[in-house]
């Protein structure tokens, strides 16, 4: 791997590498990154999906390697054209938002009392500054947990209103020293939605990474869904109000206008933008109403009959969470209520910028004008549907967080995505004069098999490589090291229900088994919330009667808090949808069970699906066969990889899905499976 690493890189082309876990991805890509940064004077970017790998980079594998690497080659060798010296200069790079910014917390603190709504606010704003005194990089990294996280956005670092080097606090600026030492780095570290963001804003020429040479995109099977969120826009209620209630609390009447000294002291000027904010709420109100209206009209209540705008109560079915997707197929389905009312606080608050008494407040004041304007412009991109080949939806929800942690509050999200992001990425990325490599342990849809020619193997990439845009790059498939046959078995659970049993009664009758039959040490994976919480409340007496600790996603507390008790204990039992399915890494004997109680195929009323489903057909393709089955058997991929994570593990699949065996596409999962790990099916009559 690290040799067609480091051609593509010689060569600035691009490669596609799947290769399993135990290979060693990391440090085949860092060697060669390595030396083109130490003998080409180059500059190489690295960009992950999750924070543990880059942490796990920077603190850890560059470290070891670039003692390695500066021996090995000897110091004669860096010496570039210009007698100096070639040093490795690696950093691990975040957004801007990710720092605290001093002048701005030291803001928040002189006016809590009338910017802080309520106690709790204000006790968090105490957290940020005790934390402040002592952070060594001023980061969200070592941010300890806040009781209301909406105030770390009245003391973040923000582009809008920073003041340079007439900021009082300059030389103590966390994201300054940052940005000084990105300005000497050559191996950058940084995540997919850096990266994205940065692609998309280069299209504009403000990206804020330097100039690159090379891009190595690890847990490249993420790398559609970031550009795709990074190329579209969204915007939620809960986003547009928490912004207004900064300005003015209408509730509380504190905010950041309340007091708010003008070098003129026209009071009028600040109650007329006091008048403005209560406007703009109430078109955020009637503006996400009318879309709400919309998926009650297109879509029928659920069963447990959720409908309208009532909090999620406390004995709400946890379902309730995962709401409802509703595609918005015309422009103008809704009146754009929210645009003029935004642009025309805009406007005020730049008035009143000009008024400001305070530099400081003239800062303030510019970035709040920004974020009105940017807000008029998203909702007009969205309701007048701008960009075509897009797709648009309304969102409806009562899980506010990744980790699928309801806060009882239902969220509306109006959004749009790029039917297709490979056009994009391949005329801003692969038509750019870097090389570009890209790796995960799932890219291939099926196992190639020894011996098969170069054509052969390349057409298992062919879905990563056609929603990617990088057809014709080179391609390589590399399998585990680990030894599946000796470490782990699958079983295929076809077992049929018993007379008169409900679907979700049988499915929690054979997870208990399994479960059982490991004592306990389980992962328990679902396509759905509803499915999850169904057998979550079916297996909670018979967990407890056998002392098996039970962990739901989104029901026991956030997806760190539960993977961390979940480890504690030998025989817990974890069940966990969309995020579990990937980036979890359990070694050793407390996760010795995955079982997978269906195929991971995504929501065929999924708007985003539908479009491209619809864009696939009207090209006179089958969008089952090249789309949607691709996509399940990476997913099912990931889903299967969660058990080996080193030599030493031991342990079972298994697969609660019988239509592996029955459906005509059932072998393509199979064939996806790691070498050696054969089946065992339960069930079925002999023959």
């Amino acid at each position: 791997m690290a040799a067609a690493v480091a051609r593509a890189m010689e060569a600035r082309s691009h490669l596609l590498v799947e290769a399993g876990t135990g290979v060693g991805k990391s440090f085949a890509y860092l060697v060669p990154a390595m030396l083109r940064c130490l003998l080409q004077g180059e500059t190489v970017v690295i960009a992950t999906n999750t924070i543990a790998l880059q942490e796990q980079l920077v603190g850890k594998d560059i470290p070891l390697l670039q003692a390695i690497v500066e021996e090995a080659v000897g110091d004669a060798a860096f010496v570039g054209e210009d007698g100096e010296r070639r040093t490795l200069k690696p950093i691990l790079v975040k957004g801007r938002g990710n720092y605290v910014s001093v002048r701005r917390l030291k803001l928040a603190s002189d006016r809590q009392e009338r910017l802080l709504p309520d106690p709790a606010a204000r006790r968090s704003l105490h957290v940020i500054e005790d934390w402040a005194y002592t952070t060594p990089d001023g980061t969200l990294s070592t941010l300890p947990p806040l009781e209301r996280y909406g105030v770390w956005d009245k003391v973040q670092s923000d582009s809008a209103n920073c003041m340079g080097r007439r900021c009082p606090t300059y030389a103590q600026c966390f994201f300054q020293k940052a940005r000084r030492e990105l300005e000497g780095a050559n191996l950058l570290v940084c995540n997919h939605a850096l990266f994205f963001s940065d692609l998309a804003l280069r299209s504009q020429e403000v990206g804020f990474l330097p100039r690159y040479d090379h891009v190595v995109l690890d847990e490249a099977h993420n790398a559609e869904d970031v550009a795709s969120d990074h190329f579209g826009v969204s915007l939620t209620e809960n986003r547009v109000n928490h912004f207004l209630s900064t300005l003015h609390h209408p509730r509380t009447h504190k905010g950041y206008l309340n007091g708010l000294e003008l070098a003129v002291g026209d009071i009028d000027a600040l109650d007329r933008a006091v008048a403005l904010v209560a406007q703009a709420q109430a078109a955020t109100r009637s503006f996400f109403e009318s879309l709400l209206c919309l998926t009650d009209e297109a879509a029928p209540p659920n069963h447990f009959g959720s409908r309208g705008r009532s909090a999620f109560g406390a004995n709400t079915p946890a379902n309730a969470r995962e709401g409802r997707s509703v595609r918005i197929r015309r422009a103008g389905a809704v009146t754009n209520v929210l645009t003029p009312a935004m642009r025309e606080l805009s406007l005020r608050l730049k008035a009143l910028k000009e008024a400001a008494k305070s530099e400081p407040d003239r800062f303030e004041l510019n970035a709040y004008a920004v974020r009105a304007e940017l807000v008029a412009v998203e909702a007009e991109t969205l309701v007048s549907q701008t960009f075509p080949r897009y797709a648009y939806w309304v969102e409806t929800s009562g899980r506010d967080d990744a980790d699928g942690v309801g806060t009882g509050q239902q969220r509306i999200t109006f959004a749009c995505s790029p039917v297709e992001v490979g056009p994009l990425l391949k005329e801003r990325l692969f038509n750019q004069p870097y090389s570009v490599v890209l790796t995960s342990a799932t890219l291939a849809t099926r196992t190639v098999a020894e011996g098969e020619t170069r054509e052969g193997g390349e057409t298992a990439f062919a879905h990563a490589m056609s929603r990617l845009g990088c057809e014709g790059a080179h391609a390589l498939q590399l399998g585990s090291p680990f030894d599946y046959k000796a470490q782990a078995e699958l079983y295929i659970d076809a077992t049929p229900a018993r007379p008169g049993a409900s679907a979700m009664r049988h499915l929690a009758d054979r997870v208990l088994h399994h479960i059982q039959e490991t004592d306990g040490g389980a992962f328990v994976l679902f396509t759905s919330f509803s499915a999850l919480n169904a057998v979550a409340s079916e297996l909670a007496g018979p967990l407890a009667e056998l002392g098996y600790p039970l962990l739901a996603q989104g029901r026991d507390g956030s997806r760190t808090l539960i993977l961390q008790r979940f480890r504690e204990s030998e025989n817990s039992v974890l069940l966990g949808a969309a995020s579990f399915w990937q980036g979890v890494d359990v070694r050793g004997s407390a996760l010795r069970n995955v079982i997978i109680t269906k195929l991971p195929f995504d929501p065929p009323d999924r708007p985003l699906t539908q479009a491209r489903t619809e864009l696939i057909e009207e090209r006179g393709g089958d969008a089952f066969r090249d789309d949607t089955l691709p996509r399940a058997v990476i997913k099912f991929k990931q889903g299967v990889g969660r058990l080996i994570r080193s030599k030493t593990d031991t342990g079972r699949i298994v697969l609660l899905d019988a239509r592996v065996l029955t459906a005509r596409y059932g072998r393509t999962f199979l064939r996806a499976l790691p070498e050696g790990l054969m089946p065992k099916v339960l069930g079925l009559p002999r023959g």
